[in-house]
């Protein structure tokens, strides 16, 4: 009895092969051929499984989420970064103090950012107890006011293995709680997708934000 090739089983399941053929093939099954029958029940569940592969679509957040990861695992970082030009438009530790004042806003820390078309604006405040801080922000896209930035992937990192994520609110909004180390990063995805990353050391010290 003659069989038919693997190769030529998968053309039959796609629905590829001759009419000539196919009726051939066809007929082979049908004489009981226990061999050709498997291969052939076996290419048949390959293609239900792709064609069902095919039509899922896995959640848009989970999926911003799961490339912010990416972006900010620690072999990216060695692969290089993107150095796109990151503008300090204001830092409040950069500002100098009142007359009169014992010193500045301890507790916090107020910066500006420029990072292509997105505005960055950020505060980072002190919780109680010295072991956590709160960074509260907005991204707006400047070079078009009708995009808010919203629904973005941020990730927040203490560069001591805190990480924390989030998503941007319809107006671009963010605020999350992190464990402090003294240095902070954050990184989202900006113009064309490629990520921002702005590192602050000493984020309530007195050292000025920079990217690294």
């Amino acid at each position: 009895m003659k069989h038919f090739s693997t190769e030529e089983w998968i053309d039959f399941v796609n629905q590829v092969v001759p009419s000539a053929k196919k009726l051939e093939m066809q007929g082979h099954l049908g004489s009981g051929c226990k061999r050709c029958a498997k291969s052939v029940s076996a290419w048949q569940r390959v293609e239900r499984a792709a064609k069902i592969e095919a039509n899922y679509q896995p959640p848009t957040d989970q999926v911003r989420l799961a490339k912010a990861a990416f972006a900010g695992s620690l072999l990216t970082r060695e692969q290089g970064r993107d150095r796109g030009f990151i503008e300090v438009l204001f830092d409040s530790f950069l500002q100098p103090i009142l007359e009169g004042a014992r010193s500045s806003n301890a507790g916090g820390r107020l910066m500006l950012y420029r990072a292509g078309p997105f505005q960055i604006d950020l505060q980072i405040e002190a919780q109680p107890g010295g072991g956590t801080v709160v960074v509260t922000g907005q991204l707006l896209n400047v070079e078009n006011p009708g995009l808010t930035g919203s629904n973005l992937p941020i990730m927040f990192s203490n560069l001591r293995g805190g990480v924390v994520r989030a998503i941007t609110n319809q107006f671009g909004e963010f605020r999350e709680t992190i464990e402090t180390s003294g240095d902070l990063e954050l990184i989202f995805p900006g113009e064309d997708n490629k990520r921002v990353v702005i590192t602050l050391r000493d984020a309530l010290g007195h050292s000025a934000g920079e990217k690294s």
